[in-house]
């Protein structure tokens, strides 16, 4: 990190409601929803970075997404921050590992996301007229397609619900100039306002997962939680209702089918820690042709951040196609089912913090691959960015499902 400056700390000025994380997180369930495999993915090594951490001007914080670029050997890391502190923004940097654990991660350069007339976003204190304060949640980069537009990517916004914008799919030049917005389906699109309590995304929960499939022909875009019409979120002791994760057509970037996934229980016995206390869907990645890994991150005050790693089937007969259904109940869908590759809490890490994306990396010598995780700091001097880096045990790891 010998390109990054370190600032004394500040901005401490935090109240109860930013440090308990509402929006964001909650704990370890008691009980998987998943048949467990044995010890997949072991810990290779984790590197952190304080809250106050600066690069290029900026402050780091808020890396919700992490994706490898074999080409340059870059890692694209997106911020979440709702230019509150600096423009909307990501980073690449360099990740070097091998076999005896993390060696360094080295920011590269700081790149501008821009808005559809090629400005950078305003703040959420003083936003533009007729244009969404951008929340970024997850990126990835696209596959280099005859469009005479080189290299691109996308990135999701969780919405300005207060503003009256949802949540948004926008797809990119890998300097950050916007190029267009993608079709979102009807279900996970605001609603009128009238129609807000009972139906549509939840503010803070909607567009946090995407992968590429194996063959770069399919991209798969998961929300955090359910739907309000679909049910409720987890509870203490109760799974949550079906969080929906959407396949598009790469070539006509359409959606193309849905598959319906069932995050975690709460720990019992919250008590009214339970009003603070969540669960969801922070990323997604593909896993070969038919398979995809799903990480669960959670939270509850006085319990701190859990995170689960899980791996679902994504052929057809993995579950209904929930595209059509505008309503999910209990009689009218298959859930997909899901096996427990690794719970964080198990994996010998110092603490787990607000995990939020996922990446393959390179693969170690012998073969084993690498999977890399990066958390969102929330900006917020009681956490830490970071990086851990997971490999597969010897041998690979079994398809289970």
């Amino acid at each position: 990190m010998n390109n990054v400056r370190r600032p004394g700390l500040r901005r401490l000025l935090w109240s109860l409601p930013a440090l308990l994380l509402a929006a964001c997180a909650a704990p370890p369930a008691d009980r998987t929803g998943g048949k467990a495999l044995d010890a997949c993915l072991q810990t290779l090594g984790e590197i952190r970075w304080p809250h106050d951490t600066q690069y290029a001007g900026t402050t780091v914080g808020g890396l919700s997404s992490i994706d490898y670029d074999a080409r340059s050997g870059l890692y694209y890391l997106a911020s979440d921050d709702r230019s509150s502190f600096d423009p909307a923004r990501l980073y690449t940097a360099r990740i070097r590992y091998d076999a005896s654990g993390m060696l360094e991660v080295v920011l590269q350069d700081r790149i501008w996301l821009l808005n559809a007339r090629q400005q950078r976003f305003a703040g959420i204190r003083a936003p533009e007229p007729g244009t969404a304060v951008p929340d970024p949640e997850v990126l990835r980069l696209l596959p280099n397609l005859s469009n005479g537009q080189g290299q691109t990517m996308l990135w999701s916004s969780e919405g300005d619900f207060r503003r009256g914008f949802g949540p948004q799919l926008v797809e990119a030049a890998t300097d950050g100039s916007w190029l267009r917005e993608w079709p979102l389906p009807p279900q996970l699109a605001l609603p009128a306002p009238a129609d807000r309590a009972t139906q549509g995304p939840r503010s803070n929960f909607t567009l946090e997962g995407m992968s590429l499939s194996a063959d770069g022909k399919t991209l798969w875009l998961s929300m955090e939680g359910a739907l309000r019409q679909d049910g409720p979120m987890p509870g203490p002791g109760r799974a949550g209702a079906p969080v929906r994760i959407t396949a598009y057509d790469m070539a006509t970037r359409q959606p193309l089918r849905q598959l319906a996934y069932v995050p975690d229980a709460l720990p019992e016995h919250l008590g009214l820690l339970s009003r603070h206390a969540v669960n969801g869907v922070s990323d997604i990645l593909a896993d070969g042709p038919d398979h995809m890994l799903v990480l669960e991150r959670s939270y509850a005050p006085a319990r701190g951040f859990g995170a689960r790693i899980y791996r679902i089937r994504t052929d057809r007969a993995a579950g209904t196609d929930t595209l059509p259904l505008q309503q999910l109940t209990p009689d009218n869908h298959r859930p997909v089912d899901k096996a427990l590759l690794l719970d964080l809490s198990q994996a010998g890490l110092r603490s787990v913090d607000n995990l939020e994306g996922m990446s393959w990396g390179p693969p170690l010598p012998d073969g084993r691959r690498v999977l890399l995780l990066v958390s969102d700091n929330n900006f917020n001097p009681a956490e830490v960015t970071q990086f851990v880096a997971l490999r597969e045990r010897a041998g690979g790891c079994g398809r289970g499902l």
